[in-house]
């Protein structure tokens, strides 16, 4: 499996954005489809990867994540999962493909996942601060977790916990770093991105 990773990564990055495509095209049949959805999905990602590449002299410092949870809290978990899987790909272009796409893919569209499923199905108020601590606690444990598993996996040559805890312990001060950001740029920017596509949606009658 981990070799597989490795040297078919393509294969497996293309298959996990269908997935997320597939995933959010059922449930865009089963509400009547709208083109405009598509579009406004299209454009979140390409926001996305743009907000990465703005900063692309600080790795850690990711606007990217704050607009994958927005996108999950306005529009709902599959809309959240489908924009952070398409903009690890689509940013990945950029910054360069590897073993590691798939793992962040998968990472950005968990978290946008769960902002839908807390906020968009309406288990926690949208509030500035709690989305902010949210997108913090989410993008360290899960983002975090995921991405450093994928180095453990695919660069440690012996596969132990003691060859393992290293690469986790490394990891913390840039998953900090990370969580920091999305948290700050969720506290300055999140409610004003969130009532401008929250305005976008009701305009178009999206769902």
């Amino acid at each position: 499996m981990i070799f597989f990773l490795k040297h078919h990564y393509y294969l497996v990055s293309m298959v996990l954005a269908g997935v997320a495509l597939l995933l959010f095209a059922l449930d865009f049949e089963r509400r009547r489809p709208n083109t405009r959805e598509l579009v406004l999905i299209a454009v979140l990602v390409a926001l996305a990867v743009a907000s990465r590449a703005a900063f692309f002299m600080l790795p850690q410092v990711k606007p990217m994540m704050a607009i994958v949870i927005i996108a999950g809290v306005v529009l709902g978990a599959r809309a959240g999962l489908t924009v952070g899987a398409l903009s690890g790909l689509v940013s990945n272009f950029i910054f360069g493909q590897g073993p590691w796409t798939p793992w962040q893919m998968l990472g950005f569209a968990l978290v946008g996942c769960l902002a839908g499923l807390l906020f968009a199905a309406h288990r926690l108020p949208r509030n500035r601060w709690l989305m902010a601590l949210v997108g913090a606690v989410a993008t360290f444990v899960i983002y975090g977790l995921i991405v450093d598993t994928s180095s453990v996996l695919l660069f440690t040559q012996d596969l132990s916990w003691r060859s393992a805890w290293p690469v986790y312990v490394a990891g913390v001060p840039f998953n900090a770093i990370h969580a920091a950001t999305t948290a700050l740029f969720l506290a300055l920017f999140g409610p004003m991105l969130a009532s401008a596509l929250t305005r976008v949606k009701k305009k178009y009658g999206l769902r």
